[in-house]
């Protein structure tokens, strides 16, 4: 299981928070052209923190950043419904997966198996909770089909899934350089003591 030092735990918490704040829709993702990272953010949340308090700590930011966009944006009011509650399970898979990932973690080049996996799955029972609940249970709809929530599906998922694979790959990108660094002192360390 992959368990990073508290002080590297409390930067990459940093950087998540950050990368949440200036990427969730009606802030600022509008002047920098990011794509969300709301979803990589709690996967990622989930592989590298160690606090079960993570996952309510991100889904409370979460809730303040929708919160102060209701009573700014006006859009907004499409978005926050009863079926926002929807995002607690949504947001918690991403997490869970996340930290199934951290179980079945070993640098190797073998990790990209439990890494898609835990990636896909975590990325299909989020959207199925966030977008089917948004779709059967927001009110949004006047009709609603199974057809046309596969075809919404087919439309908006890979979307979604494009851009949770984009900041995991940001971040192997930097993972994999790091990993490298520590595994090289670390064979050295032994070397000597040897």
């Amino acid at each position: 299981m992959l368990t990073l030092p508290l002080r590297y735990q409390y930067l990459i918490g940093s950087i998540l928070i950050i990368l949440m704040i200036a990427t969730r829709e009606y802030h600022f993702a509008s002047l920098h052209n990011l794509p969300g990272a709301s979803w990589a953010v709690f996967f990622l949340a989930g592989f590298y923190l160690r606090s079960n308090w993570s996952l309510p700590g991100f889904l409370a930011l979460t809730w303040i950043l929708d919160s102060s966009a209701y009573f700014t944006v006006a859009e907004s009011e499409f978005c926050l419904t009863t079926a926002y509650t929807f995002l607690l399970p949504a947001y918690g898979a991403l997490w869970a997966a996340g930290r199934w990932f951290a179980t079945h973690y070993q640098f190797s080049w073998r990790a990209w198996m439990p890494l898609s996996f835990s990636l896909l799955t975590g990325a299909i029972l989020c959207e199925l909770f966030s977008s089917g609940g948004f779709y059967f249970f927001s009110g949004q709809f006047t009709e609603t089909t199974f057809t046309e929530f596969w075809q919404r599906e087919l439309y908006y998922f890979p979307l979604y899934l494009q851009s949770l694979l984009f900041y995991a790959g940001t971040a192997a990108a930097v993972h994999i350089p790091l990993a490298l660094i520590h595994q090289s002192r670390y064979s050295r360390i032994n070397a000597i003591s040897q």
